[in-house]
């Protein structure tokens, strides 16, 4: 064994040596179809006043840790209740583990819960957090397993239950009466974390609830609504637990020009809105023309993706590929999720390219 081989062995973790990174597949020349990322541009006289505001940015001084005022126009803008505040995270795998580092409890191990398949970043954020994680299946139609998880909350106690709103891979929500049912079953023993990642294509939402329940947590990200490459993530839950966790976020997380960028957003959210709405529409578009192909069966979405299963996924990917178009081959991720693909919904123009590969690669 070489010399940084052993350093290895004796420094890193057992169990992170023994897992792969998060691959993220290259796009470059393909059709982007992975990701769920909206792939409208800003309009030319929008992005050319953003540059001038980035341009502004002071960049030799740190960002104002409180970021008071982009907090504020996130609570007045989006939903979140009167007498709440949030905080931001890079991304929402940020917010992810700031949770898990607070619940990560010394004295014993602690347990994070989520039905499966979902994010699969609430697995390794408990992992790399010390936590154990208990997955829930869904059921055969991808629906919530709600007598599993109410049982594994009572046998387990998680102190995190981690709830996709609309979930991820499969597209669907589950029912607001169930996520009611785990609160209540948590008590004040565990939290809810309402992850809403969708919320601009879903418009259903747990945010107005918060003061119904001590133990909601719910938390958002602007990249689907058109922001991902600004990495930035809020959530919102009771004052005294959010002190909690502000005490874990790392200062100055939010770098000045991400700051810049989503107060710019927030002047023109209308503009995003909008293409949410198109969006939506291209997703009811997209679900018929593939639910009309031989052999290919259409989840139901309400998120900006669509889940379908088709004969043999691994092939369709492959051919998919060769025709420049990259979706998520999620077949392996789940035995719910054999032979299913998770496709993005796009531009009218990329969603009819896609739809021609999608045929011919079945065809094949």
């Amino acid at each position: 064994m070489s010399s940084i081989d052993t350093l290895i062995t004796n420094t890193i973790r057992s169990d992170v040596r023994a897992i792969h990174g998060y691959h993220v597949a290259d796009a470059s020349g393909f059709i982007k179809l992975d990701a769920m990322e909206n792939p409208y541009h800003l309009p030319e006289h929008l992005l050319r006043e953003l540059g001038e505001r980035l341009a502004a940015v002071t960049l030799n001084r740190y960002p104002v840790a409180s970021y008071a005022t982009l907090k504020e126009r996130i609570c007045a803008q989006l939903g979140v209740p009167d007498g709440y505040d949030v905080i931001l995270g890079n991304g929402s795998d940020e917010l992810i583990s700031i949770l898990d580092m607070a619940c990560a409890l010394q004295d014993r191990r602690a347990v994070v819960l989520a039905p499966t398949p979902s994010f699969v970043m609430y697995q390794r954020s408990a992992q790399f957090a010390g936590m154990d994680f208990i997955g829930v299946p869904l059921n055969a139609d991808l629906s919530l397993n709600l007598p599993a998880m109410l049982d594994a909350i009572a046998t387990h106690k998680p102190s995190l239950v981690y709830l996709s709103y609309p979930n991820n891979p499969t597209g669907n929500l589950f029912d607001a009466d169930a996520i009611v049912a785990i609160l209540k079953a948590l008590g004040d023993t565990g939290m809810a974390v309402v992850d809403e990642a969708y919320e601009p294509f879903a418009q259903q939402t747990f945010m107005a609830r918060l003061p119904e329940f001590d133990n909601l947590i719910v938390m958002r990200t602007v990249s689907k609504l058109g922001l991902a490459g600004i990495r930035l993530g809020y959530m919102s839950a009771a004052p005294k637990l959010l002190e909690q966790f502000d005490k874990v976020r790392p200062p100055y997380n939010i770098n000045v020009l991400t700051q810049a960028a989503a107060e710019f957003a927030l002047d023109h959210v209308e503009i995003l809105n909008e293409q949410a709405t198109l969006l939506r529409a291209a997703r009811s578009e997209l679900a018929v023309a593939m639910a009309a192909l031989p052999g290919v069966t259409v989840f139901p979405s309400a998120a900006n993706f669509i889940l379908i299963r088709v004969p043999n996924s691994d092939d369709a990917h492959v051919k998919l590929l060769s025709h420049k178009v990259l979706v998520k081959n999620v077949s392996k991720m789940h035995a719910v999720l054999t032979n299913c693909l998770r496709i993005t919904v796009s531009t009218p123009e990329e969603n009819s390219a896609f739809l021609a590969a999608l045929s011919a690669a079945l065809a094949a």
